[in-house]
């Protein structure tokens, strides 16, 4: 664990958008493959899951030969984990579409100390590394859990180290509605007016709790040097007919600053510490220690640039459960490899839409698993 720890620690001390990609490919490749020879002698489920994968993970030459897991296995509970349970210090679940059984996945200390230091490496970047007011779209409530913490409250905590003070502008009423502290909100947008401020919202709870209430008053917060973190909960807002851009144009009016300062980014609980804002060319990018590969939905091989297809997300971050390479129910467009004009180096890409009626498939080639919970069998041709 030891050797493990210093290349994981290694990949992100770099900075995360720098890595040549030969250098990048080559240091991801060895450290994933070591990181599942460790899981299979922590889990003989998982080792079971390896031993029927059609390429021998010791031998594979590229990422995209690595065995992945369908995203549903993590919908298992207790978590699929690589730790004994006393060393688990806390449990994410995702916010599952209703009716549905949420992913979980555990923590230890060790997993989850990486994960905030990946969320802050990616977001250093793009809005740089001063403490500022932190604006919470959201109740207090939501970050109040001990044990399990959904997906918005993980989220939430993991821009904490940016804040100098940390302000919910929602409350929760008898009836379990959200509602917008207005007059809180206008009190802090004025002491804060001239301030470099950050907020974040669940990109639904953004745009109904805050934006369309005070569009419905007729209220603009004059914060023209905050910048706008918002991610999750798209499909809501497609139901009420609201595009990107519209969103971006009433949040930035809400606000009372630029368009440009309001960024989108992709994450999930299985891919913990990994976050991917979308640059100013509207480009999400992979950092140094993690690497997205888009599968096309009927082959499952990895698409060219301009290509469409599943997203395979992969992360070195996770030791705690086996989160390295995850097939999610996501569709993307593969946008380059390298050469984004705002200068980031890695793979990037545009995330698309949730794939219809979402069924996650494993290789066609690998045999049904004996000994796996039937949460993390793959789905078989």
């Amino acid at each position: 664990m030891t050797d493990l720890e210093a290349q994981i620690q290694a990949l992100l001390a770099a900075a995360p958008f720098s890595l040549e990609a030969g250098e990048r490919d080559s240091a991801l490749l060895a450290l994933l493959q070591l990181e599942l020879g460790y899981a299979c002698v922590r889990n003989a489920q998982f080792r079971n899951y390896l031993d029927h994968w059609p390429v021998d993970y010791r031998g594979a030459g590229r990422i995209a030969d690595l065995p992945y897991l369908p995203v549903g296995v993590f919908k298992a509970n207790p978590p699929l984990t690589l730790v004994e349970r006393s060393e688990i210090i806390r449990v994410l679940t995702s916010s599952a579409t209703t009716g549905q059984a949420p992913s979980r996945v555990a923590l230890d200390a060790a997993t989850s100390k990486r994960m905030t230091r990946g969320v802050t490496a990616v977001i250093r970047d793009f809005i740089g590394s001063e403490r500022r007011p932190y604006l919470v779209i959201d109740a207090p409530a939501t970050l109040a859990a001990a044990g399990e913490l959904g997906a918005r409250g993980a989220a939430i905590l993991g821009l904490r180290s940016f804040a100098t003070e940390i302000v919910c502008c929602l409350r929760v009423d008898p009836q379990d509605n959200l509602v917008l502290e207005v007059e809180r909100l206008i009190e802090c947008a004025a002491k804060w007016k001239d301030a470099e401020v950050l907020a974040y919202g669940f990109t639904y709870v953004l745009w109904n709790h805050l934006v369309q209430p005070l569009q419905a008053r007729g209220l603009t917060l004059r914060l023209p040097k905050v910048r706008v973190l918002h991610s999750g909960g798209w499909k809501r807002l497609e139901r009420q007919a609201v595009t990107k851009e519209a969103f971006v144009r009433g949040v930035a009016s809400a606000f009372g600053c630029s368009p440009d300062r309001v960024i989108d980014f992709y994450g999930m609980v299985e891919n913990v510490g990994v976050v991917y804002p979308d640059c100013e060319r509207g480009n999400k990018h992979v950092p140094a220690f993690a690497e997205v590969i888009i599968r096309d939905p009927l082959t499952l091989e990895p698409v060219a640039v301009g290509g469409q297809g599943l997203v395979q997300v992969c992360s070195v971050l996770p030791t705690s459960f086996p989160g390295f390479l995850i097939l999610t129910e996501d569709i993307a467009e593969l946008v380059g490899q390298d050469g984004c004009p705002c200068g980031r180096r890695g793979p990037s890409f545009r995330f698309l839409r949730r794939a219809p009626k979402a069924e996650t498939r494993g290789c066609g080639n690998v045999e049904p698993l004996r000994g796996l919970p039937a949460a993390m069998e793959a789905t078989h041709e």
